[in-house]
């Protein structure tokens, strides 16, 4: 019998733009022509498939080879639902950040900002049966970047859900209470109304604390639906 659930469409406005002209990269790469679409074969919908038990169920980014990174301590845990809000199981959730001085271990990122040896800033976790995930990390550090205003990104974590398949992919951003660059930076501005953009702030969480050790902040996320999480699009 199928799901007599009805199916809540995204609201209006409460997703980013595919171009934003306060954003200038996107002006670059957004589609120019009406989106075709494509059917999806099974190859697409299922495969690869990622299992639970190739990672630990839960990361942590603060350590590498048992040496600590530098910087504030956090735990970070939430919970995926769709939009009527069951559980999504045995999601693979993917974060990767800046460390605690705003410098990405990347090759590319030119900050003169320190890397940290014992911060690589990327990880992997899944839900569990009722959609939570949990990892600890370091509080990243806001960086420049070559856009109109401050010229300077909040503090954020990037987040990629996976599904059954790696077509099967969304991505957004966690950002942090009372940041106040999140009044000028043009990524969390276009991000939808008001409204879609408290979803992308996280809350600062007691029951996630741990005492002379990390801070806890909660951070859930729904698939679709009016409630929908922000996801990036271009």
């Amino acid at each position: 019998m199928a799901d007599p659930t009805p199916y809540a469409p995204i609201a209006p406005g409460s997703q980013p733009p595919l171009d934003l002209p306060s954003y200038l990269s996107t002006s670059l790469r957004h589609p120019k022509a009406e989106p075709v679409r494509i059917p999806t074969t099974v190859t697409e919908s299922s495969a690869p498939r990622f299992a639970p038990a190739w990672y630990a169920p839960h990361a942590d980014l603060s350590v590498v080879q048992g040496k600590a990174a530098l910087g504030e301590r956090i735990v970070v845990a939430g919970r995926v639902t769709d939009e009527n809000g069951r559980p999504v199981a045995n999601a693979m959730v993917e974060v990767w950040q800046a460390n605690a001085a705003g410098r990405y271990h990347h090759a590319r990122d030119r900050h003169d900002a320190p890397l940290d040896p014992n911060f690589v800033g990327e990880g992997r976790v899944f839900t569990d049966a009722e959609g939570n995930y949990a990892f600890t990390s370091i509080k990243p550090g806001a960086y420049p970047w070559r856009n109109p205003g401050p010229g300077w990104r909040p503090q954020h974590i990037h987040f990629g859900l996976h599904g059954a398949g790696f077509a099967q992919r969304l991505i957004t951003q966690m950002y942090f209470p009372g940041d106040p660059l999140l009044d000028f930076d043009a990524i969390f501005q276009g991000s939808g109304d008001e409204p879609a953009r408290r979803r992308l702030v996280a809350t600062l969480d007691p029951a996630l604390m741990q005492a002379d050790w990390a801070l806890g902040y909660r951070f859930d996320i729904v698939l679709r639906g009016r409630a929908a999480t922000p996801f990036e699009n271009a």
